[in-house]
């Protein structure tokens, strides 16, 4: 199977009259990027990252991401980046197939709509790309999250009991999937 990175680029006005670009992430969004990042770590919740990238090395992360056909889609408003969507395909030539799924958006660029519109220009980009299947994982107390999830069509493919321990309580991790052609439209 023959693939190719199809950039896509998607603009809309989110719910609160916020104009948004969905777009490819460039170098220059490095600084952003860890900046924002450094914020969600430290209320350490629902992202598994303990230490920022530095701007080098989010610069030569972005690098990879283009040079292996990966998705770095970020959420740009105003010419600042105020979240990521990601899908890294498996290095393997069998699990070329498949991509991760990773995502956050920065408080400010919550409950605006920017989930949904994540969501669907993921899904278009896998489709264009040639991807068949897509796993994320989940913590089973972000509720929201998962929520969204399951709208689009995740399905639960599996669940690692106390798998992680945050904020002094354990929580469960859920593995989720989404088959592009069972759901296609």
């Amino acid at each position: 199977m023959t693939v190719e990175n199809k950039p896509i680029e998607m603009t809309f006005t989110a719910k609160d009259g916020t104009e948004v670009t969905l777009r490819p992430a460039q170098k220059d969004d490095a600084f952003d990027i860890i900046t924002n990042v450094e914020k969600i770590i430290q209320k350490g919740r629902y992202i598994q990252k303990e230490r920022v990238r530095t701007i080098d090395e989010e610069q030569t992360f972005i690098q990879e991401m283009i040079d292996k056909n990966n998705m770095y889609t970020v959420v740009d408003i105003d010419g600042r980046v105020f979240g990521i969507a990601r899908l890294i395909r498996g290095d393997l030539k069998m699990k070329r197939h498949t991509a991760l799924f990773r995502t956050w958006l920065t408080d400010d660029a919550q409950g605006k709509g920017l989930g949904k519109k994540l969501m669907e220009y993921t899904l278009e980009w896998a489709r264009h790309n040639g991807l068949y299947k897509i796993c994320l994982t989940v913590f089973s107390q972000n509720t929201v999250a998962k929520q969204l999830y399951e709208k689009y069509g995740f399905v639960t493919e599996g669940i690692q009991k106390e798998q992680v321990y945050v904020d002094g309580e354990y929580d469960d991790e859920v593995f989720m999937a989404y088959f592009i052609e069972e759901n296609q439209q």
